[in-house]
């Protein structure tokens, strides 16, 4: 980022630790995007000593109540609100919508935090933002979500779909227009969210990344492992990389993991198994860090088909462990992916280009594959979680930052 662009001033800014309130339609045990970003801030913002709070939705039903959760090894106070599973999602919980202004009213009163950033316009950041304005608390927002991701988890008729997402580009704009700053992840999802509302003037700010957390194994690989990380749904178009994995040729014996769950899971697993290549795709579900980071280590190239990225936090964590990575030219992939520098693009949903560049990668020879390995992790080095929270830290204190 370069330049620099004044916010307004809070009263008593300064070096003064602040207490921030994180309001959260999704975050942990969740595993999605936008969940790890507010994981990976609030452990972050913890660790330079400010009092972080989160509010989410409970885990459980009858799991409701205020604890103090470790979350990215830092002790945070999490304020879990009663939730219900969305019947047409396999895991995601929500809140319902007219308890949120009460119990944001009740937590408002009693923690009085300097700074609100909420992460979701949908449920919980609504009704906290709709009670911070009134008690003239700065807020903060930062968008994670398209409206039009969320029709695969309503079961709505076709006709009813245009007006849907409509309205919900209407509902972020009501809500949005109360933040005194908005982020979304990248440029081009800043620039999707001014183009479908009234808003203005959107702050790209990555989600940030711990290349520490990672092992980069530079060098050729002894077998051909692609890789994918991310939840299991339409929008991912993993089939798109099962159907390219069968053109790939059979000498270089490609073999396919994907980690993650989702709704798709049993038609994905299905799907391997009508193309014969069952044998050669492992589906690991969800895993623990550790095993996430060998996973990454031993793969030969990341993979993602998806055509609704905000920004790819697993894709950053793929360059962040030394892998050439291939993507879809669409969304915010670009920003990650400098075709033919650190990996390649294809155009969405086009398996034959796909297999091409899958092949491309593996038949590389061993200085070009260490260099498109070497080119991931200079790229990622600009999306440092330590440049991350130094931009939230000064929005939080109504400070210049750049962009």
């Amino acid at each position: 980022m370069s330049g620099t662009k004044a916010v307004s001033t809070q009263k008593g800014s300064g070096s003064k630790p602040l207490r921030i309130l994180i309001a959260c339609d999704t975050f942990y045990p969740d595993v999605n995007g936008a969940a790890r970003f507010a994981e990976r801030l609030a452990a972050g913002l913890v660790s330079r000593g400010h009092d972080v709070h989160i509010v989410a939705p409970a885990v459980k039903r009858g799991k409701a109540g205020t604890f103090v959760e470790t979350i990215e090894g830092a002790k945070m106070t999490v304020h879990r609100w009663p939730s219900w599973r969305w019947p047409f999602h396999d895991w995601l919980r929500f809140v319902l919508p007219w308890m949120a202004k009460p119990r944001a009213r009740r937590l408002l009163d009693s923690l009085q935090p300097d700074v609100i950033h909420f992460q979701s316009h949908i449920v919980i950041g609504r009704g906290i933002v709709w009670e911070g304005e009134k008690r003239g608390i700065r807020i903060i927002g930062t968008n994670h979500v398209m409206p039009e991701n969320v029709l695969d988890h309503t079961a709505l008729p076709a006709w009813l779909k245009d007006p849907f997402v409509k309205w919900g580009w209407w509902m972020a704009n009501h809500v949005f227009t109360k933040a005194e700053a908005i982020t979304t992840p990248t440029r081009r999802a800043a620039e999707f969210l001014e183009a479908n509302t009234s808003l203005s003037d959107v702050f790209a700010v990555s989600c940030g990344i711990d290349a520490n957390n990672y092992k980069p194994v530079v060098g050729t690989r002894s077998h051909n492992r692609i890789l994918f990380v991310g939840r299991l749904t339409g929008e991912k178009h993993v089939e798109v990389i099962l159907k390219a994995l069968t053109l790939t040729d059979p000498k270089l014996d490609v073999h396919f993991d994907i980690v993650g769950g989702g709704d798709q899971r049993k038609l994905l697993e299905q799907t391997a198994v009508n193309l014969g290549i069952a044998h050669r795709v492992v589906f690991h579900g969800r895993v623990d860090d550790e095993t996430l980071v060998d996973l990454y280590s031993q793969a030969s190239i990341f993979v993602i088909a998806s055509v609704a990225e905000l920004q790819s936090i697993a894709t950053m964590e793929a360059m962040a462990s030394g892998l050439p990575v291939i993507g879809a030219d669409a969304m915010a992939l670009p920003h990650l992916i400098h075709d033919g520098e650190n990996g390649y693009l294809f155009p969405p949903g086009d398996a034959p280009a796909l297999a091409d560049r899958i092949t491309r990668v593996l038949t590389a020879d061993s200085k070009e594959y260490e260099r498109l390995q070497r080119d991931s992790l200079e790229a990622v080095s600009v999306h440092d979680i330590q440049r991350t929270l130094n931009t939230f830290e000064a929005l939080y204190r109504g400070e210049a930052i750049e962009v």
